[in-house]
């Protein structure tokens, strides 16, 4: 297990309520929105089981890193909040994670080269992103053709009850950027050329929409290419 962190790289964003909250994400995420965490956490580790070197990206406090870290080669995992990462890193050190490296990172400037990974993780992430197409198009990059990323994403216009709780939070400062339902998260991975292969529905107080979905090959841009849900 190794912890590096880079001397530069613009931030996404929304990054000082992230250095906030470090400490209490575990007790809010597992305590309050932690219903759909069990299932999550067992399709995350089977899709990515038997496979070589996986980048997960917005890994928290590490969470998904352990499940994962346990059914594939290697990882590395990234947070661009310094004390996320802290806390990634101390929980990677206690479980005896030997094949975690953990990373200090920007999703939009990812300090890998092309196509070195052969999948990525990018848990509860794709709704807070500012620039969702930009995204996908960053871990497209450093993922091998035909690579596979694993999404499972809140799913905040899911349910009645979801959609009230989520604008509950953002009176908090919850820096959302978009609330997808699995119909409209679906959509915005098709129309970044993404094909779907796993799907499903997670309940909670907020869904999880679990995802897994392969990078296909990407069409050249032009007037009609698809910026969905940025």
């Amino acid at each position: 297990m190794e912890l590096r962190i880079p001397t530069k790289g613009p931030p996404m964003g929304d990054k000082d309520y992230w250095e906030r909250h470090a400490r209490n994400y575990d007790a809010s995420l597992r305590w309050v929105l932690g219903r759909p965490l069990p299932r999550m956490l067992e399709l995350a580790s089977e899709a990515v089981r038997g496979t070589g070197r996986v980048l997960e990206v917005a890994a928290g406090t590490g969470i998904v890193t352990s499940a994962i870290a346990r059914t594939c080669d290697s990882v590395i995992a990234t947070d661009y909040a310094a004390a996320m990462v802290a806390s990634l890193d101390q929980r990677v050190r206690e479980a005896g994670l030997e094949n975690v490296t953990c990373e200090q990172a920007d999703i939009y400037a990812l300090p890998y080269m092309a196509g070195e990974f052969d999948a990525v993780v990018a848990a509860n992430v794709l709704h807070l992103v500012p620039d969702l197409p930009g995204a996908i198009q960053a871990l497209r990059r450093v993922t091998k053709p035909g690579g596979l990323l694993v999404s499972p994403t809140f799913c905040h216009d899911e349910t009645k009850v979801s959609w009230l709780v989520s604008r509950l939070l953002s009176l908090s400062g919850f820096p959302g950027q978009r609330r997808f339902t699995l119909t409209s998260l679906l959509e915005a991975l098709e129309l970044n050329e993404l094909e779907v292969t796993q799907s499903e529905t997670l309940a909670g107080l907020i869904p999880v929409g679990f995802v897994s979905a392969v990078f296909g090959v990407q069409q050249s841009d032009g007037p009609d290419s698809a910026r969905a849900q940025s």
